[in-house]
């Protein structure tokens, strides 16, 4: 069985998909690997912020498969929270709903209505379709499949994720022009409110934006080695290069990313 998770000094145990059917509470299928995927983080963080315990689940198969997967969520991807007998919800505005519900405090969606709605439209430039993270795995998944030397198995691997993006070179050379612009709307946004004395992106408390926008920094700057342990092959990866995304990396974005993962998350991240 796995262990409940709510420390940071900590490996995650992660429960095989057929343990996990036959427990209660909450399980959050994460994939077991030392790679900070930024849906991933922002899933645990939300959970981690609401002290809700889960128990990590392995989206993989001992056979190495997503076949359990695509059998209990209807979906190949991670990560999933499952509530008891609840349906599985897979997409990150559903996990917020799920854990706002089982434990309202500290409220991370807004009350009032014109922070919810900017709350939640600037989380969807973060994680939604054609977000931020979306586009920067377009970036990734080019660089690698149209890289030469890429050996046939790992561009095969990447051809397939690819089609969960929706990927082609065309979106792929759009991609970053998307990313700086929306940097550039959330440095905007952050320098506004600091003008009026909040360390937040909505009003003066942490809402899961900042959340998101922590966990999703990860794809242009990740978080230092002993901060973040990721595997050593992806660090390079994640760190953006790409002169039109550089540019538009305000220091005030990772201080931010710092400050939310200091006084709300959990350092070092856990795998």
């Amino acid at each position: 069985m796995a262990d409940k998770i709510g420390v940071t000094d900590v490996k995650l145990k992660y429960a095989t998909i057929q343990e996990a059917k036959a427990m209660s509470g909450l399980r959050l299928i994460l994939g077991a690997n030392a790679v900070p995927g930024p849906w991933r983080e922002a899933c645990k963080g939300i959970f981690h912020v609401k002290k809700i315990p889960y128990t990590p689940v392995a989206s993989a198969g001992q056979d190495g498969s997503q076949r359990e997967l695509i059998e209990w969520t209807a979906q190949a991807s991670a990560p999933v929270a499952i509530w008891n007998d609840e349906r599985p919800r897979s997409t990150w505005i559903e996990q917020l709903y799920l854990a706002e519900r089982l434990q309202p405090e500290p409220a991370l969606i807004p009350a009032n209505a014109d922070d919810r709605v900017s709350m939640f439209g600037i989380s969807n430039e973060i994680c939604g379709e054609n977000g931020l993270g979306w586009s920067r795995r377009l970036m990734m998944i080019d660089s690698t499949v149209s890289n030469p030397n890429t050996d046939p198995r790992t561009r095969e691997f990447w051809r397939g994720l690819g089609g969960k993006y929706l990927y082609s070179e065309e979106a792929a050379a759009a991609a970053p022009a998307r990313v700086a612009s929306i940097l550039k709307f959330l440095a905007a946004r952050l320098e506004r409110q600091q003008a009026k004395g909040s360390n937040y992106f909505i009003g003066d408390r942490l809402s899961a934006l900042d959340i998101y926008w922590a966990a999703f920094a990860t794809l242009v700057r990740p978080l230092a080695p002993e901060q973040c342990p990721m595997a050593s092959s992806f660090r390079k990866m994640y760190t953006e290069t790409n002169p039109v995304v550089v540019e538009a990396i305000a220091p005030s974005l990772l201080e931010h990313r710092d400050f939310i993962y200091r006084e709300h998350l959990e350092l070092p991240i856990v795998f």
